[in-house]
């Protein structure tokens, strides 16, 4: 079932600039021919999927942590999502929220490396993530409500914006 869902998705995406990452299972990506997969800590590491996949392949890896970043950077990751920044019930088996300045901390040890950041994040609080350096931001329950998605992210946007215009 997964497979058939994840290439019913491919066949949506295909041709467009989105890139399809399969979480946890590089198999049912490959096999379906996504873009990518997005592995856990639990997961295989990125070395091992980079070897048995190849360069095009993208993979990127959830950390909890500086440590956790710069292995899933150097074992061949193409991007880490780093988390829990701020207070989420999804999130809470991971620890307490690394804050702001943790993830500052992470985006000046992999300058030049695409960090996201994710967990607890809101419209009122994703462009504080964009300044600590984050490359982007990711959310469930932000991005959770397709109705709204258009307004929040142009609410972001405008934001950044306004914050580009003050410096």
């Amino acid at each position: 079932m997964l497979f058939e869902l994840v290439s019913r998705a491919v066949e949506i995406t295909r041709g467009t600039s989105t890139r399809l990452l399969v979480n946890d299972r590089a198999d049912i990506a490959a096999g379906a021919r996504a873009d990518g997969v997005h592995l856990t800590t639990q997961s295989l590491g990125a070395a091992t999927i980079r070897q048995t996949f190849g360069k095009d392949f993208l993979i990127g890896a959830s950390t909890h942590s500086l440590a956790e970043a710069i292995a899933a950077h150097e074992s061949g990751a193409d991007f880490v999502v780093v988390g829990p920044i701020f207070e989420t019930k999804s999130k809470e088996q991971y620890g307490p929220p690394l804050g702001l300045s943790k993830l500052a901390e992470v985006t000046r040890a992999l300058e030049r490396f695409p960090v996201l950041a994710l967990g607890g994040i809101s419209a009122n609080n994703a462009n504080d993530c964009l300044d600590a350096g984050a490359a982007g931001i990711a959310g469930i329950s932000l991005f959770g409500e397709p109705e709204n998605l258009k307004r929040i992210v142009g609410s972001i946007k405008n934001q950044r914006r306004e914050s580009n215009n003050e410096r």
